[in-house]
């Protein structure tokens, strides 16, 4: 009879990149499973990420959407969790190798670990307009956004004049209608009693976008709902504009100097950079390419899933947002079980269930595919939304929790946790606030000008 010692030893070892959606689904699916997982996160926790832009605008804390990854696996004592981070893969002797010199070698490798912020070569610009992609970036946003305010009601009560609020968000995609509906709605609802010198109802945020359209990816009739439900709350939609400077205090789009207290980028993403250390072909994003079975070429023991992935499925690239990627996290887990029972893989199919973003408070618009077809706007697609949303978020606590806040924030006009941490600096703030135009007439001097300061980054 075989000993425990033998018995550990015929247990695959799978090694999952990531805890995304797509690492914690192939986790999950592999819990309790006679393998031995390992997870690897350069963080501690999970973050709900379609739920991020409303951390960045103090609608919900960080703990409401993110759970520690050691609480939810606490019961699998077959899954294990590292903190750290992968700098390099040897597919020679089948082993990762950790930032903390570590390494883990592995029969199956799985590759999740998402996309980041691309600025398409200008990343001088990331300090200037940051992106949404971690509880990090979010709390930045939250910073500088709400600190625009202070700051203004500061300038107001010294000066007797405050530069224009005037909030820029590059990209019209979901997070950048998303962005732009939740500041809209702080200014204009949660925050109109708070201040006793400036109006923060004033604010105006405008999108920038280079496609024809916002939503691009959405059916027409959706994006030009969309663009109406901004107007309707005050946004200003620019569509075939694009940014070709992004400097403190302001924004350059096609040719045009826009004034800017906060600048938030939501334009473009790239993949990880774990794509050229496994020396797979990529795509210009760095996606590495996978076929029908999520498996880079030649390489039938490394999955790849998410954002990292580039597949495609009827002539087309499945996108990277939230759905494929679980569902190439538990196709990834199923393979790895089918090859332990002896049984042939099966093709990766992505179930396309639809797409929804919201537009500021109680609206939304929702591309529907299943259960049934249809293109819903306004408040049932915001219903839908809140249903969805809720459903997916990981563990009691955080579905309780949001759901509690929700109810407090939108029966009422009662904004949530509007707390600014860290610096008291604003990129181009001091450009803004000296210059001795803008209290006649809202314009301001060039920043190159004697009368402009420029201010300290953060």
């Amino acid at each position: 009879m075989e000993n425990d010692a033998s018995r550990a030893a015929a247990r695959p070892r799978v090694v999952i990149v990531g805890a995304g959606f797509a690492g914690m689904r192939a986790a999950m699916q592999l819990a309790g499973k006679a393998v031995d997982v390992t997870l690897v996160d350069r963080r501690n926790h999970h973050t709900f990420q379609p739920l991020l832009y409303q951390v960045a605008l103090a609608a919900l804390s960080p703990a409401d959407i993110a759970q520690p990854i050691r609480a939810i696996f606490r019961n699998q004592r077959n899954i294990d969790v590292l903190m750290d981070e992968v700098v390099g893969i040897n597919l020679e002797t089948k082993s990762i190798q950790l930032k903390s010199s570590a390494s883990l070698s592995y029969d199956y490798l799985i590759l999740a670990t998402g996309a980041t912020h691309s600025y398409f070569g200008h990343e001088e610009w990331a300090p200037l307009a940051p992106g949404l992609k971690t509880i990090e970036d979010a709390i930045e946003i939250r910073r500088r956004v709400l600190l625009a305010f202070e700051l203004a009601e500061r300038q107001k009560l010294e000066h007797g004049s405050h530069p224009p609020l005037n909030f820029v968000i590059v990209g019209g995609g979901p997070t950048g209608v998303e962005l732009a509906g939740a500041i809209s709605d702080i200014s204009r609802l949660y925050m109109l009693k708070d201040f006793r010198h400036i109006d923060p109802a004033k604010a105006h945020v405008i999108v920038i976008e280079g496609a024809p359209r916002l939503l691009s990816t959405y059916p027409e009739e959706l994006s030009r709902k969309a663009a109406e439900e901004l107007a309707k709350i005050g946004v200003e939609v620019r569509n075939h504009a694009h940014v070709t400077d992004i400097q403190p205090g302001h924004v350059i789009a096609n040719g045009e100097k826009i004034e800017s207290v906060v600048t938030i980028w939501a334009a473009g993403v790239q993949a990880s950079p774990l794509g050229k250390m496994l020396g797979a072909e990529t795509d210009k994003r760095g996606a590495i390419y996978v076929d029908e079975h999520l498996n880079p070429a030649g390489l039938p023991n490394i999955f790849v899933c998410g954002d990292l992935a580039h597949a495609v499925e009827n002539g087309k690239q499945v996108p990277g947002v939230a759905q494929p990627a679980m569902q190439m996290g538990e196709h990834a887990a199923q393979e790895i079980l089918a090859d332990m029972a002896g049984k042939s893989r099966t093709k990766f199919h992505y179930f396309d269930k639809g797409d929804m973003a919201t537009i500021g408070r109680r609206s939304a618009v929702a591309n529907v595919v299943w259960p049934f077809h249809a293109h819903m706007s306004g408040f049932s697609a915001w219903l839908a939304w809140l249903v969805v949303h809720i459903y997916f978020l990981i563990g009691f606590r955080n579905r309780a929790l949001v759901l509690m806040q929700w109810i407090w924030m939108y029966s009422g006009i009662s904004g949530g946790p509007r707390l600014i941490t860290g610096s008291q600096k604003l990129p181009g703030w001091s450009e803004l606030a000296d210059s001795p135009v803008s209290a006649k007439n809202g314009t301001h001097l060039d920043p190159n000008s004697p009368g402009a300061v420029e201010s300290p980054l953060r």
